[in-house]
């Protein structure tokens, strides 16, 4: 995995030996994931989306993502994200596994935290007018939450979870629209956050601590509950409380 490293070089001054390295690492992830997609169409698109996540292109739109991989249009990766068939918790399951082989340590943090995704129209599943720390503001937005994994070996993203606001999952005929689970109760961030890190907790991902904001530190309930957990954790507390 020391080609982390290198990822910050410019094209021309890339080794041979770091190509080299890459195109293994990619053959690991491809081995670790595309079983997960059962036909062979969707493991081409699977293969094709995840190339296109990783290049250089500044822009990771539909458009952009289908031209680095020499497609015309991006009609085939869209059928990917909205109408195939494939386990979304098994890929992540099996991506964990990935990265704990690669980058476990028992001194590794869990670190939590959220973002915002700026949007125009209001069919984006979750978009809603809600504070965004991305913008700084109030705008309409989606907000993600996320478990990052850090250790001395690298770090990455180890799980996700959209949040999803109240007025969106009384609406089920809404949530089914925009492609969401239509079984879905409403869930704070916290909670959101403690569910990432149940996950993490039952598949035994190596750690010591358990950082975050005052999101997630001001919910004393989760603060508890890591420490029933045997869990070191440091989260700001706003005194809001």
């Amino acid at each position: 995995m020391e080609l982390r490293q290198e990822q910050s070089a410019a094209p021309g001054d890339l080794a041979l030996e770091t190509v080299r390295e890459w195109t293994l690492w990619l053959t690991e992830v491809e081995r670790w994931l595309i079983p997960h997609f059962a036909r062979r169409e969707a493991r081409r698109h699977a293969w094709a989306y995840i190339r296109g996540l990783l290049s250089p292109v500044e822009r990771k739109n539909g458009w952009q993502l289908a031209e680095v991989n020499g497609d015309a249009t991006p009609y085939g990766l869209q059928p990917l994200l909205g109408r195939a068939r494939w386990d979304v918790a098994a890929v992540r399951d099996a991506l964990r596994a990935y990265l704990v082989q690669y980058l476990g340590d028992p001194h590794a943090v869990l670190v939590l935290d959220e973002t915002g995704f700026l949007k125009k129209g209001q069919q984006s599943a979750g978009g809603a007018r809600q504070y965004s720390g991305t913008a700084g503001r109030v705008e309409n937005c989606q907000i993600g939450v996320f478990l990052a994994y850090a250790s001395v070996h690298g770090h990455a993203l180890l799980d996700r979870a959209l949040y999803l606001p109240q007025a969106w999952t009384d609406d089920r005929a809404r949530c089914a629209h925009a492609g969401g689970p239509a079984e879905q109760l409403f869930a704070t961030k916290p909670r959101l956050a403690r569910q990432m890190l149940q996950r993490a907790f039952e598949a035994g991902v190596p750690a010591a601590w358990v950082p975050g904001d005052s999101v997630y530190g001001d919910d004393r309930r989760r603060r508890v509950w890591l420490e029933e957990q045997d869990h070191a954790y440091v989260m700001a507390v706003s005194g809001k409380e």
